[in-house]
């Protein structure tokens, strides 16, 4: 990508409605105490073995993925610590301000830009309208790279966070008895769970030992007959969810 990308915004409120916002675990414990939802989106990738070193979208995945099992198959799960509000963020104004602005999650002082360096950014993908994107504005991306500073800073410091916390996501999902994974690329599942037993759980995962957690051995769910009866040759565990309701605390959203 070579082109300059201008960028200011325009406080429409657009990419404040309907958003599912990957937190850090500290953000979310915030996010709980404030009153937020928070959920966990888990999926994981068949891992027989180890990428080439330099293939670097494979170890981008590793780097935020932890090792485990789906009976005779080695995986890879990734989870994300998600904020999820239906409608206007919680914490948005009449105005269209940010009513936590100075807490506000790094995710929203990304954005625009792209939390996954793998991933180009997109004008036309975005909820910001025409005007946000106006050559008069300063330069917000020049040849794929993020030029203003303090969007820059942030997109490292969450990317650090996501790499540094993989291990305390696993013992989170130990302690919340959470094992089932989509695979990847094909969709999440979600696991919605009580506020009060989230943030036991947050509050517990720079102590507990991984031994003491539990297990780590998965389930996949999927929505593909085709999917289901690979993953079943090759040895994987596949779980049923009934995707004709799709209702309470596991559901699974397909790409």
């Amino acid at each position: 990508m070579n082109k300059t990308v201008h960028f200011s915004c325009t406080q429409c409120g657009k990419c404040c409605h309907n958003l599912r916002l990957p937190l850090s675990l500290g953000e979310a414990t915030e996010w709980l105490r404030r009153g937020g939802d928070v959920q966990l989106f888990c999926e994981a990738i068949p891992w027989p073995q180890e990428p080439d070193p330099g293939n670097l979208h494979a170890q981008h995945k590793r780097g935020r993925s932890f090792s485990a099992n789906s009976g005779d198959l080695p995986i890879r799960v990734v989870v994300s610590v998600v904020a999820s509000f239906d409608g206007p963020c919680p914490h948005l104004l009449p105005d269209m301000r940010c009513g936590a602005y100075e807490v506000r999650p790094l995710v929203c002082r990304i954005y625009p830009a792209e939390v996954n360096p793998f991933i180009e950014l997109a004008p036309a993908f975005k909820a910001c309208p025409s005007d946000a994107w106006a050559t008069y504005h300063p330069a917000f991306l020049v040849a794929g790279q993020v030029v203003d500073t303090v969007t820059a800073l942030a997109s490292e410091k969450f990317r650090v966070n996501d790499f540094r916390e993989v291990s305390k996501r696993a013992k989170l999902c130990a302690l919340l008895r959470i094992s089932t994974a989509s695979l990847a690329n094909e969709g999440f599942v979600i696991h919605s769970i009580d506020g009060e037993a989230m943030l036991d759980a947050l509050s517990r995962v720079d102590t507990v030992l991984a031994e003491d957690a539990g297990a780590s051995d998965w389930d996949f769910v999927t929505s593909r007959a085709a999917t289901r009866g690979t993953l079943l040759e090759i040895g994987a565990r596949v779980s049923d969810l009934d995707f004709t309701s799709n209702k309470g605390p596991m559901q699974y959203l397909a790409f």
